[in-house]
């Protein structure tokens, strides 16, 4: 069974950081891609970073492009999300989402595998 369980959020000022942790079980990360979701309340859910295991190339939206980053550990099966100089705009549930298919998840964002429950962001201003 694969599971994926998100944490490390939290409140935290504009300008700080926070990093997220997307532990994976049930699955060995080197088959995976791995990506970040956020979905703020009132809006559509938007893809933030994803990264493929096997080649270690990873990509970002714009707007947290030189912010974020993204990397794994595949001895721990955990993929974390760095967040530096958060806005209040980056306030949102912070979801993790594994599919076989890089192309999928990362160039389509869209998930045929599995999600985690989800972790709060909330960036005060």
């Amino acid at each position: 069974q694969v599971q994926l369980v998100e944490s490390g959020g939290g409140l935290v000022h504009a300008g700080g950081s926070l990093r997220l942790s997307c532990a994976v079980s049930g699955v060995r990360l080197d088959y995976t891609a791995i990506a970040w979701f956020r979905q703020a309340p009132g809006k559509e859910r938007e893809d933030v970073a994803c990264i493929d295991i096997r080649d270690g190339t990873s990509s970002y939206r714009e707007s947290v492009e030189g912010r974020f980053t993204i990397s794994a550990d595949k001895d721990k099966n955990t993929v974390y999300l760095q967040m530096n100089s958060l806005k209040p705009e980056d306030t949102a549930v912070y979801y993790c989402a594994a599919d076989a298919n890089k192309f999928r998840i990362c160039v389509l964002n869209t998930v045929e595998g599995y999600w985690g429950q989800g972790t709060q962001v909330t960036v005060s201003s």
